[in-house]
């Protein structure tokens, strides 16, 4: 339910840089009601250039207002090679950082701070990747001819990773502004692979400011225009952006949860695949952009592939190393002697651990939702990732969708939803700690190492999924029956192909 992160990540993307000193403000909006501000500041000192980013956004989640602030900083050389960055986000009550610094080698020395605990590691510098000065002096020098393709490779501190974009030049504008009208060369920047569907119109000048975006999000007109202070200061409204994300439910599902489920679903948009193929789920394109999703089938994955690296190591979001999480871990499982055994033990413990549920928690660590019992899914996700990391079981959380028979006064719906599937001997399986049991309902998009961004870009598709059918297997003829421990009593209730919880 955060897909806020990805909001912030569009906006960063397009802050604007400038040849000289200057201090850059624009207004945030969603389908022109507005809900931020940005500040841009850029300093040049002798031969480094520095720019820093504020960006301020207000969000309501089914009347919960989240208020977030993000800061960014870039240090480069005047010819836009990169020296340092910086980034601070505050995601939940606790504020998460990362600081980069090159050293005499050209590696840079990385310190990520997340809900208070510090990691230090090197970075080797992906090659071609420019920071923001970098980026605005190659559009400059690549120039504003309508027609000109070519790719840059942004490096975004916040997330310490690479974006390949490829960008196209549209040509000369004339556009409406809060302050007036200005002239301006309009770009179309496209992530790489992504089918045109991830993407971010902007206008700029021609030092490379850019003066106006726009991107799609959840089906809503994400923008940002350069006006004054007072413009950008001016009162934020409440836009819903969970309401958004919402897919409605073609039957009432309820008495499905238990049984295998065949989903007709399509996607809008030209979209790739949004869904992942698991043991627990199966994926078929029926062309047209209509696809047949499978949950809880018996049709086992033989190149469903094992555990790997980062599915058993800590990382600063799900500290698995830490003294608290180890000691929680042993504590609950006690003597339980299978890794079954001990997930069921984990998943029942966490189900009552978070006593305060809220949608005011952006996202936040193992470390800090141990300490305030605090959150909603992926707060469960994280943390019962990490215990189950601590005793050598290895796990990965999951981002989808699940339905709910009511939710912030919507009725029959599936809403983004976060869990935990671990490697039980030769299979992934699923627990949620948060809805108590995994079950049918549970659509995956995605899995990752438990950091927020994977999250986010699982969520990206949510406002052009609709739900077509949905059909329980006594239903069809040309399925197999369940097998495994379908229906097989569970930690909190009958699972099988699509889960053992």
């Amino acid at each position: 339910m955060r897909r806020s992160r990805a909001v912030l990540a569009v906006l960063l993307c397009l802050a604007p840089a400038c040849a000289l000193a200057t201090e850059t403000w624009m207004t945030v909006m969603l389908d022109g009601r507005k809900v931020g501000k940005l500040k841009i500041e850029r300093e040049p000192d002798q031969d480094k250039v520095t720019t820093s980013q504020v960006l301020d956004f207000r969000l309501t989640r089914i009347k919960t207002p989240l208020a977030m602030r993000t800061e960014v900083r870039s240090v480069e050389s005047s010819g836009g090679t990169p020296l340092a960055f910086y980034a601070r986000s505050s995601m939940s009550s606790q504020e998460n950082s990362v600081q980069g610094e090159v050293r005499d080698d050209g590696a840079f020395q990385v310190a990520n701070t997340v809900g208070g605990q510090s990691r230090v590691n090197l970075l080797i510098w992906p090659t071609g990747a420019a920071l923001v000065e970098g980026q605005r002096l190659n559009m400059v020098r690549r120039g504003f001819r309508p027609g000109t393709t070519y790719q840059t490779r942004n490096f975004d501190p916040v997330k310490q990773q690479v974006a390949t974009v490829d960008v196209v030049v549209v040509g000369d504008e004339t556009i409406d502004l809060p302050q007036g009208r200005e002239t301006l060369h309009h770009l179309r920047q496209t992530l790489a692979g992504s089918k045109n569907t991830q993407y971010v119109d902007i206008w700029v000048n021609d030092h490379g400011d850019v003066r106006r975006g726009i991107a799609p999000l959840l089906g809503f007109r994400l923008e940002m225009a350069a006006c004054d202070a007072a413009c950008a200061n001016a009162p934020d409204q409440d836009v819903d952006l969970l309401r958004a994300a919402m897919v409605g439910a073609p039957r009432p599902m309820a008495n499905l949860r238990l049984a295998p489920v065949r989903y007709l679903i399509s996607v809008r948009g030209n979209h790739l695949n949004p869904f992942i193929e698991t043991d627990e789920q199966h994926v078929h394109e029926m062309g047209d952009d209509l696809y047949q999703v499978d949950v809880g089938f018996a049709v086992p994955r033989s190149d469903e592939p094992g555990p790997s690296q980062e599915d058993t190591a800590p990382n600063p979001w799900v500290q698995s190393d830490a003294p608290e999480v180890i000691a929680l871990a042993k504590r609950v499982v006690g003597d339980a002697t299978s890794d079954l055994q001990r997930m069921r033990r984990l998943r029942s413990y966490m189900s009552d651990y978070i006593t305060e549920k809220g949608l005011d928690v952006g996202y936040a660590s193992a470390l800090e939702t141990i300490n305030s019992r605090r959150g909603d899914c992926t707060e469960h996700a994280v943390l019962l990732t990490a215990l189950a990391r601590s005793l050598g079981i290895p796990t990965r959380v999951v981002t989808g969708i699940v339905y709910v028979d009511r939710f912030g006064g919507a009725s029959r719906v599936f809403i983004p939803h976060a869990w935990t599937q671990a490697w039980l001997g030769n299979r992934w399986v699923s627990f949620d700690s948060a809805e108590r049991r995994f079950d049918s309902t549970h659509i995956a998009l995605g899995t990752g190492s438990g950091d927020p961004w994977r999250f986010f870009r699982s969520m990206s598709v949510l406002g052009n999924i609709r739900m077509e059918r949905a059909t329980p297997a006594s239903a069809l003829m040309d399925m197999p029956p369940a097998g495994g421990d379908f229906g097989a009593a569970g930690g909190s209730g009958g699972k099988g192909a699509a889960g053992a919880d």
